[in-house]
């Protein structure tokens, strides 16, 4: 393909030199002979200055948003590097979201159980369904380790053109605040966008919820700028983030409302919470479901109703949802029960806002343990306001709260933690900075009846610190606590 080709598929000029383009690359180190180089602006770096090693390992042509110096290659000269990296991937790629069913789903949390419900769904309906978020990527039958939550566009489109050629029909991806500021999904036309809900969190990035709101709010602009395709718009009515975007979609584009007031287009009642079930009436399209659900929580009833409405926008019929929610898959390190034959129990759970925290606290209250124990920190180099509310969360949920490290990064761990027991409200707690002391000892404390729950990292095998980064899984860790105590008996 000439780049010219590649311009007018995408829409954008022509230039005046036509090299053939075999190749995209926004990283300079991995750029290979005859591809195009896209050197993006940078929070620390600028991509420009990259331009001279792209070349020299053979890139064919360059976009930017000036010209750079003293570099010997077509330079395709654009406002917004990211935004046409978005559509010249997706046009290098033959548009592949154009033959795809695809499900965006944003917000702060639930956005990976969402995704996976929605895979769940369709697959039990014959589509064949990628799945992309912050776990996993599956691209064509096979599972690749994520990245990030959502892969830039270069990377994101060349996966669906793999979905698309291996037969695949749909595509369930969440979509970061991050990934929509950056351009990382434009080219997708989405066929259904859901909305879970917004708390605090990334204002170390966007600055204020305000702003975190519009980036989440881009995904729905999308719908209503498809052209001939239009998506539907799925959104919480329950969270005040959501009524907010029901005001600003509901003239515009197809709109569905899921939650637990009587006005919700899908709606959910008589919520019971047994073992590892839940089950809850549905009222949707005027008629009435009894869902069993092998999830327990209330936000995991929120995460079902928008992948059934989801499921229902792509095509597939509301029953036969209903019934394929009986046999969802547990979803890695979202409320994720340790197994073992001890009579309290252990769950690891990825909560790192302290509305996540809250909810899942809640959850695990409901199956009323003689004792709540929680294992809990906040991430370095990460909103720092979210620290002390995540302290108060435990302390005002949890009979025992240690606090530990997180994902320190670069900063002082010590300081995170201090952060943290500001918010603790006079209530008792302990600090264990090292994570695997801090889980034994949770464990070693717990007696028959109590709940364990370890939160923040979820599914995440490693640790990371200023200098290093070490495997850690807090499903593993626990297990072998579990294993290694002593001052309880079996059950």
């Amino acid at each position: 393909m000439t780049l010219n080709s590649l311009l007018q598929s995408a829409g954008m000029a022509k230039v005046l030199a036509d090299p053939e383009i075999s190749g995209l690359s926004y990283d300079s180190r991995t750029t290979a002979p005859g591809d195009l180089f896209f050197a993006l602006p940078g929070e620390k770096v600028d991509g420009g200055q990259f331009c001279r090693d792209a070349v020299s390992r053979g890139a064919a042509a360059i976009v930017a948003a000036s010209q750079p110096a003293d570099v010997d290659a077509p330079t395709v000269l654009v406002e917004n590097p990211r935004a046409a990296m978005g559509a010249l991937a997706a046009a290098f790629h033959g548009h592949p979201a154009n033959d795809l069913k695809c499900v965006g789903v944003t917000g702060t949390n639930g956005k990976t159980t969402t995704a996976f419900l929605v895979q769940h769904l369709l697959e039990a309906a014959g589509q064949s369904c990628g799945l992309l978020g912050t776990i996993k990527y599956v691209v064509a039958g096979r599972e690749l380790p994520a990245s990030r939550t959502t892969p830039e566009s270069v990377d994101l489109q060349s996966m669906l053109a793999q979905i698309r050629e291996a037969h695949g029909r749909a595509v369930a991806m969440e979509v970061s605040s991050h990934a929509l500021v950056q351009n990382r999904v434009d080219g997708i036309t989405f066929d259904a966008a859901v909305f879970t809900n917004l708390t605090q969190d990334h204002l170390d990035f966007h600055g204020s919820m305000d702003a975190y709101f519009e980036a989440k709010a881009l995904l729905f602009e999308k719908l209503f700028n498809a052209p001939g395709r239009k998506g539907t718009a799925i959104i919480n009515a329950d969270d005040r983030y959501g009524h907010r975007l029901i005001e600003r979609v509901e003239k515009r584009v197809k709109l569905v409302t899921f939650g637990r007031g009587v006005n919700a287009g899908f709606r959910a009642s008589a919520i019971r919470f047994e073992g590892g079930l839940t089950t809850f009436q549905l009222d949707a399209r005027r008629k009435s479901y009894l869902v069993r659900l092998p999830l327990i929580g209330l936000f995991n009833v929120y995460n079902a109703l928008g992948a059934l409405a989801a499921a229902t926008a792509c095509g597939v019929e509301l029953r036969a949802s209903v019934a394929a929610l009986a046999t969802a898959p547990q979803v890695p390190g979202r409320l994720e029960r340790v197994l073992s034959k001890r009579n309290f129990q252990v769950y690891v759970d990825y909560a790192h806002t302290d509305d996540a925290l809250r909810n899942v606290l809640r959850t695990l209250r409901e199956l009323n343990p003689q004792r709540l124990i929680t294992v809990f920190g906040c991430g370095g180099d990460r909103d720092r306001a979210k620290r002390p509310l995540m302290g108060a969360a435990s302390a005002g949920l949890s009979d025992v709260s240690i606090i530990t490290s997180d994902n320190p990064r670069s900063e002082d761990p010590a300081t995170i933690l201090r952060d943290i027991e500001a918010g603790m409200n006079g209530r008792a707690f302990e600090t264990i900075e090292d994570r695997e002391e801090a889980i034994r000892h949770a464990i070693d404390i717990a007696q028959p009846g109590d709940i364990v729950l370890v939160a923040g990292k979820g599914h995440e095998k490693t640790q990371e610190f200023r200098d290093r980064k070490i495997a850690f899984d807090d499903v593993a860790v626990a297990g072998r606590a579990i294993s290694s105590k002593r001052t309880e008996t079996l059950a």
